[in-house]
């Protein structure tokens, strides 16, 4: 049977649009990183086989979802051309600040909103600092990492906090507990990626983060208020470290003045892995949190491999160069 030259022109178009979007998945850094956790799944599974275990795969999930929550929070900053190291200190300091406030028998609820509101006020200061005195990101989060590092140190006095009186049940119960079978804090990766990704991607906000990430002069040219955008960024990125302690915190039981130490590089590492563009203009929440599930399962594949731990350091710098090679080979073609 003959199909009418509308029809075929319509099948064609189809064809086309499934072509494109195939490309386009094959184009995509996710794909890649997927394909990634999947081979070395495969592999360390045969060298391992407690790493496909049921109990394995649950801590897995556990583990990454603490490095998601944060790298989709430094996402946005990237995407601006802006960097922000000082996470890991942040998260030691309102994860004491939650443990502390509990203690002393402040209402959780309470203590919830001032842990958000201190990680956001850290995260305006350095938006400022790097918005309106026009001061390089790295050198001011920098000296933020430190700033806040000591005063962690300081309102600790280096004791461990582990009774978190009337609302320890609360802590404990977000932190460890589940939904559905699925862990709280998964939950709150889901529906942080899929706001985040929304407000990237349908929001004017998300357009001007791009906008100022692409060419700034061209944004600031254009109207765009790029000060208070950005340090918008910052701000949404020091509320959504809050919210990562309050949910680590309650899953460790105990709140200590190393908590986040060396965390910012994997943030930083998982952004970057997951596509995001560290010269600005690109990046997805969907890719932070990829990238996160590949950076713990390689942690995890090396300890059941029996491989020495110093080495971790070294794939998740290799795969953070392969990141950055494979976006400059999307660019040339693009």
């Amino acid at each position: 049977m003959n199909k009418s030259p509308d029809a075929s022109n319509l099948d064609s178009v189809f064809n086309l649009s499934e072509r494109s979007k195939l490309g386009e998945m094959l184009r995509s850094q996710e794909f890649w990183i997927v394909i990634a956790v999947l081979i070395i799944g495969a592999v360390v599974g045969m060298i391992a086989p407690r790493f496909l275990t049921g109990a394995n795969m649950a801590n897995i999930l556990q583990n990454f979802c603490f490095t998601a929550l944060m790298a989709i929070g430094m996402t946005p900053v990237i995407m601006t051309g802006g960097i922000d190291i000082s996470v890991g200190s942040t998260l030691g300091l309102t994860g004491v600040l939650l443990g502390l406030f509990c203690a002393s028998g402040y209402p959780f609820a309470v203590v919830v909103l001032f842990v958000l509101l201190v990680g956001a006020f850290v995260g305006i200061v350095n938006g400022a600092l790097v918005s309106y005195l026009k001061l390089p990101p790295f050198i001011v989060t920098l000296g933020m990492m430190s700033l806040v590092r000591s005063q962690t140190l300081v309102v600790t006095n280096n004791q461990v906090v582990y009774d978190f009186g009337r609302a320890g049940d609360t802590l404990l119960a977000l932190g460890s507990g589940s939904f559905l079978g699925v862990p709280n804090v998964l939950w709150a990766v889901i529906v942080s990626a899929v706001v985040m990704q929304w407000l990237l991607s349908m929001t004017r906000w998300g357009r001007y983060v791009r906008a100022i990430g692409g060419n700034e002069n061209a944004a600031r040219l254009s109207g765009i208020p790029v000060d208070r955008v950005k340090v918008s960024t910052y701000a949404l990125l020091g509320a959504m470290t809050g919210m990562t302690a309050i949910f680590l915190v309650g899953w460790m039981g105990a709140a200590t003045n190393a908590l986040g130490q060396g965390q910012e590089l994997q943030v930083i590492a998982a952004t970057v892995i997951g596509g995001a563009n560290l010269l600005g203009g690109f990046g997805t929440s969907f890719g932070a949190v990829i990238g996160s599930v590949l950076i713990e399962v390689i942690r995890n594949a090396l300890l059941l491999a029996g491989v020495n731990p110093f080495w971790q350091g070294t794939f998740v710098g290799l795969f953070i160069l392969f990141a950055v090679l494979l976006e400059r080979f999307r660019s040339s073609r693009a």
